[in-house]
């Protein structure tokens, strides 16, 4: 029997908060250059986009990524649903900082030039993914980008897999059931790779794409 929505949130949530200083320390140095630059040039290849470009940071955790697009000029906004992670990201980068949680979240339609989903959707469990991709895709303007970056499933004849991991829920996908979620949102995709940048494709569990709203 699948775990209901409530203690999904519950779980996962608890987990960061109680873990929130030991993630900031192990996290922070973390280099995703790679993947804020596949965001910022897919913004910027569309006509209507002008800088500083409204970025929301989905999962934006203590705050690095929220604090790197702000060193741009641009308006970093973020969402988490850890209390921990909201109060960190608020003290470290003075941005605006939602506390939403995925599965509830209320935003605005049309605000966003991009939205940053750095290794956060993959908490999302598949039954109410195609919900939060369209919300996501509603937020954003016309144009406007969907980065995400996902731990991916190692096999390439797997399926996609999910349920806790620890007291973290995890879904793995691979990049076909990725891209059908996405598609049914009404994104297009712009391109993909794996990171680690430089390794062979059995090293790289993570696969990050890139996704235009029309």
């Amino acid at each position: 029997m699948s775990p209901d929505l409530n203690e999904i949130e519950d779980r996962t949530l608890a987990h960061y908060d109680r873990s929130a200083e030991g993630f900031r320390e192990g996290t922070w140095d973390h280099d995703v250059t790679q993947n804020y630059q596949a965001l910022l040039d897919a913004i910027a290849e569309h006509p209507g986009a002008e800088p500083p470009y409204t970025i929301l940071d989905i999962g934006c955790g203590p705050g690095r990524d929220l604090a790197y697009f702000k060193s741009l000029g641009h308006i970093a906004v973020g969402l988490d649903g850890s209390r921990e992670f909201v109060q960190m990201a608020k003290a470290e980068t003075g941005c605006e900082v939602l506390n939403q949680h995925f599965l509830s979240m209320a935003l605005d339609d049309e605000r966003f030039d991009g939205v940053f989903a750095n290794a956060t959707l993959f908490h999302v469990p598949s039954r109410e993914l195609p919900r939060v991709l369209r919300e996501l895709h509603a937020a954003l303007k016309p144009g406007g980008i969907l980065f995400s970056s996902n731990p991916r499933v190692m096999d390439p004849n797997g399926v996609m897999e999910e349920g806790f991991s620890g007291e973290r829920f995890c879904c793995y996908h691979t990049l076909e059931s990725w891209r059908h979620y996405c598609t049914d949102a009404g994104f297009e995709e712009l391109h993909h790779y794996y990171r680690p940048d430089g390794k062979p494709l059995s090293q790289q569990p993570w696969l990050a794409s890139v996704w235009r709203k029309p």
